[in-house]
């Protein structure tokens, strides 16, 4: 019983992580189209975001999904896109 426990919470473990995984690429994917569309932002935000996708990549390459999406989501709060 108890080995089933740990069993099962490994694998939602391993599901949430690749979930997170998988949401990387879709926030790095619609920062560049509203970057694409040169948002009216001053040059400092434009610089920020940049930096935040960049930083936000390399996160997720890394592996450190949970720190690549909340990097990412300031960048998307400064495009104000969801």
């Amino acid at each position: 019983m108890k080995t089933a426990r740990i069993l099962i919470s490994a694998a939602g473990l391993l599901f949430s992580a690749a979930a997170w995984a998988m949401h990387c690429p879709q926030d790095m994917a619609k920062i560049d189209a509203a970057l694409a569309k040169q948002p009216q932002l001053s040059q400092a935000e434009l610089e920020q975001v940049k930096k935040l996708r960049a930083e936000g990549e390399a996160l997720h390459k890394a592996g450190k999904h949970q720190e690549s999406v909340e990097t990412l989501a300031k960048a998307m709060r400064i495009l104000k896109i969801d």
